[in-house]
C-alpha cells in the first residue's frame, strides 16, 4: 500500500505538469478563501474549473500540516483510478441492451466502507458508481485494496450536484430507490427489476434531505435487533443482491 505522502503532489508547476500528462487528480487544496493573485495560480484555478476537478480553499495551516515544502499554496491528491462520466456510460448501457443498474453514494466518507461497497458492486454487476465532488471518501490505495481491485474495473463517476444527476437519470428512464430506515416499504416489496438507481446515504447522517425530492421510492431493510442501523457497506450489499435476485430469479 502506498503511504499517504506518496499520494499528493504540490506546487503550481508540478500540478500543471501532472494535468498536462493526463494524471487524474482526486481533489486540489488551494490556499485561503481567494488564494493568491499570481497569474499562474489563477490560471491553474481556472483550469481546475474547466476540467471539473474538485478543489477546496483551505487555510495555509492546513497546507503546511500536509507538507512544509514549497507548495506555493497548492496541494493535489492524485487519484488511484481514472474517473468516467455517467453521461457517456448510460447511453452505452442502453445500446448494449442492458437493464441499467446504477449506485449513487451520497457522502459515504469512510475509505474502507467505500472499498467494500465497490467490491460488492462489481460482483453484483452494477454498471457504475457515482459520487458527489465533495464529502466522499478519497479513492486511495487503501480503498483500492479494500475493493480487491474492483475499483480498477467498475466505472466510477463524479458529479458536482447529485440533484441534477438524479434528475438526469430519472429523465433517462431510471427509477431512483433511496435506502432509508425511515421507509415503510421494505426492499422485498419494491420492484427492483426495473432500470434502477440505488441511492445510499452517509454513514452517520443518511441521505441528504434535499435529495428526497428527486427519488421515486424509499426502501428499508427489515431489522429485528436493538442496534438502530446497519453498516452502510453491509446495507448496500443486501440491497444490491436483492436487485440481482429479482432480475435473475
Amino acid at each position: 500500500m502506498k503511504k499517504e505522502k506518496d499520494q499528493f503532489i504540490f506546487g503550481i508547476h508540478a500540478i500543471t505538469e501532472a494535468l498536462d500528462a493526463g494524471r487524474e487528480l482526486e481533489k486540489v487544496l488551494l490556499k485561503g478563501s481567494r488564494g493568491t493573485t499570481s497569474d499562474l495560480f489563477i490560471e491553474l484555478r481556472n483550469r481546475l474549473i474547466a476540467e471539473k476537478i474538485p478543489f477546496q480553499h483551505v487555510p495555509l495551516e492546513k497546507l503546511n500540516s500536509i507538507t512544509m515544502k514549497n507548495h506555493q499554496g497548492v496541494i493535489a491528491y492524485v487519484s488511484e483510478i481514472a474517473y468516467s462520466e455517467i453521461e457517456f456510460i448510460l447511453p452505452r448501457i442502453f445500446e448494449q441492451g442492458k437493464n441499467p443498474f446504477i449506485l449513487v453514494l451520497d457522502q459515504v466518507s469512510d475509505v474502507r466502507n467505500f472499498g467494500a461497497i465497490a467490491r460488492t458492486a462489481e460482483c453484483a454487476g452494477v454498471d457504475a458508481i457515482v459520487l458527489p465532488y465533495k464529502g466522499s471518501a478519497r479513492i486511495t490505495a487503501e480503498a483500492v485494496k479494500t475493493s480487491a481491485g474492483a475499483l480498477h474495473s467498475i466505472p466510477v463517476c463524479r458529479h458536482p450536484d447529485l440533484r441534477m444527476l438524479l434528475d438526469y437519470l430519472r429523465s433517462s428512464g431510471l427509477q431512483v430507490f433511496a435506502a432509508t430506515e425511515k421507509s415503510g416499504q421494505t426492499l422485498y416489496k419494491a420492484d427492483l427489476s426495473v432500470p434502477a438507481v440505488i441511492l445510499m446515504g452517509a454513514e452517520d447522517a443518511g441521505i441528504s434531505p434535499q435529495l428526497f425530492e428527486y427519488i421515486d421510492h424509499s426502501i428499508s431493510i427489515p431489522q429485528y435487533g436493538t442496534i438502530g442501523s446497519l453498516n452502510v457497506s453491509v446495507a448496500a450489499g443486501i440491497i444490491m443482491y436483492e436487485v440481482v435476485r429479482q432480475r435473475t430469479g
